[in-house]
């Protein structure tokens, strides 16, 4: 004790820091407890509230080991061991107490060796686990919602952390990528062995995945569709979103879901494909060749489409009349098989009626050339076709319209010229009237 301690102010000073402790150890939330020698000589309200004694005069004289269940007298009993001097402490401990009613309770200790009533005792802090342990059970019971949930959904869902490896992978995800029975939890994502495509089937950096990009940027990522090529050859189609788990932490992983959508992709190219070309031959229909067409002649450059042909089945009509339209639609099937071996892959050849078709060219063609094209067509078309037991000899005539530079024709103008030029270049014993009496849209064979 330092000189000067004992003056009426520093006593004052000492008695009122005791007040103060006494104070805070009375209303603490926690309880605190003291034993000397085994049995309890101390204990604030806190500590009565915790083991259901009543009163105070429930705990002190009791032996400690009574509130303390069996399987953890040991344990206590040794870390008590460890306090050799005053004001030595333990790091903090949980153990389970038994209350006076039965009950047990898990709680957390910190024992101090210290001075109580000039003699050495113990003082132990205790704080009550129960609103932890509850607040803990329904966090697992609500990632076990969480997890069983996930784990039935259609859509795939993964966790990425920010080194690029999976956090955790639900069934649906594992059965798109391919990797229904591995285990996957640990592993880059490299170790899926996709091959990454955009949404034009051509490869995919890994740096512009969507999943890449919210981690790299925290950028969250809605409906981005892109292309993966599974180990086993399957190419799937996938619709996916990817945010960060916590976007408030620089540090957060990364989940990303999305669906398959490769089925409804192949449906609504179908439906796309079903309503730009001709049911019955495969061509372009009417509409995709004008609407080209239309491309073409706005074009302010050169033109992709320098020439139009217009090619019609002379005598067709006997065909489907004679033999009917089963036949007719065979012929049909064989005609622009044979326009199509005719033209270049640049060409783009669609039947705009019955037994009427259009070709577009593209790149610029000397007449002569133009001239030695229409009669190769012509003689493609003039082989006999078998058609259902038939032998048939169909002819073909033509009309040519070229389109000049700067044309200010409509798609509708260029189809009246290349028909007229078709009906001049048609033999006198089938032609039908005049030119402007054709109709463009003639009734299907099919």
């Amino acid at each position: 004790m330092i000189a000067g301690d004992d003056r009426p102010d520093a006593l004052a000073d000492a008695e009122q820091l005791a007040q103060r402790y006494r104070t805070l150890v009375e209303h603490s939330p926690d309880g605190v407890l003291v034993h000397e020698g085994g049995v309890i000589v101390y204990a604030n309200p806190a500590m009565v509230r915790l083991l259901a004694v009543g009163t105070i005069d429930g705990l002190v004289g009791q032996p400690l080991i009574r509130f303390v269940h069996p399987d953890w007298v040991p344990d206590m009993l040794t870390r008590i061991d460890r306090l050799t001097a005053s004001g030595d402490a333990l790091e903090p401990a949980e153990l389970t107490l038994l209350r006076a009613d039965g009950q047990t309770v898990e709680v957390e200790t910190v024992p101090v060796l210290t001075v109580w009533q000039d003699r050495m005792a113990y003082q132990v802090v205790i704080h009550d686990l129960t609103a932890q342990r509850r607040a803990e059970a329904a966090q697992r019971r609500a990632e076990q919602h969480y997890a069983t949930v996930v784990s039935q959904l259609e859509e795939g869902v993964v966790v990425i952390d920010r080194n690029g490896r999976i956090e955790s992978i639900n069934p649906a995800a594992r059965r798109i990528f391919g990797h229904p029975d591995d285990e996957l939890i640990g592993l880059p994502l490299d170790a899926l062995a996709l091959a990454l495509l955009d949404t034009h089937a051509q490869p995919l950096p890994p740096a512009r995945h969507p999943l890449a990009r919210t981690l790299a940027t925290g950028e969250t990522i809605s409906r981005h569709v892109f292309g993966i090529d599974r180990p086993d050859g399957q190419r799937r189609w996938l619709s996916a979103s990817s945010r960060l788990l916590n976007p408030e932490d620089p540090a957060s992983s990364a989940v990303a879901s999305f669906n398959d959508i490769t089925e409804y992709r192949a449906s609504r190219r179908q439906l796309e494909y079903q309503a730009s070309h001709d049911p019955l031959t495969g061509l372009a229909n009417r509409s995709l060749v004008l609407s080209q067409l239309a491309a073409a002649l706005g074009t302010p450059a050169a033109q992709p489409v320098t020439t139009v042909l217009f090619i019609d089945l002379d005598g067709f009509k006997g065909i489907n009349d004679t033999l009917g339209h089963a036949v007719g639609d065979t012929v049909l099937q064989i005609v622009a098989q044979r326009l199509q071996r005719g033209l270049r892959p640049a060409d783009v050849v669609g039947r705009i009626g019955g037994d009427e078709f259009l070709a577009l060219l593209s790149g610029r063609a000397l007449p002569v050339d133009l001239d030695a094209l229409v009669t190769r067509l012509r003689a493609a078309m003039s082989e006999p076709i078998i058609a259902r037991g038939h032998r048939i000899h169909v002819a073909a005539s033509i009309g040519v319209t070229p389109l000049r530079p700067g044309d200010t024709r409509t798609p509708e103008a260029v189809l009246h010229d290349a028909d007229r030029a078709m009906y001049r270049a048609k033999p006198a014993a089938h032609r039908e009237g005049g030119a402007l009496e054709r109709r463009p849209n003639s009734t299907h064979a099919s």
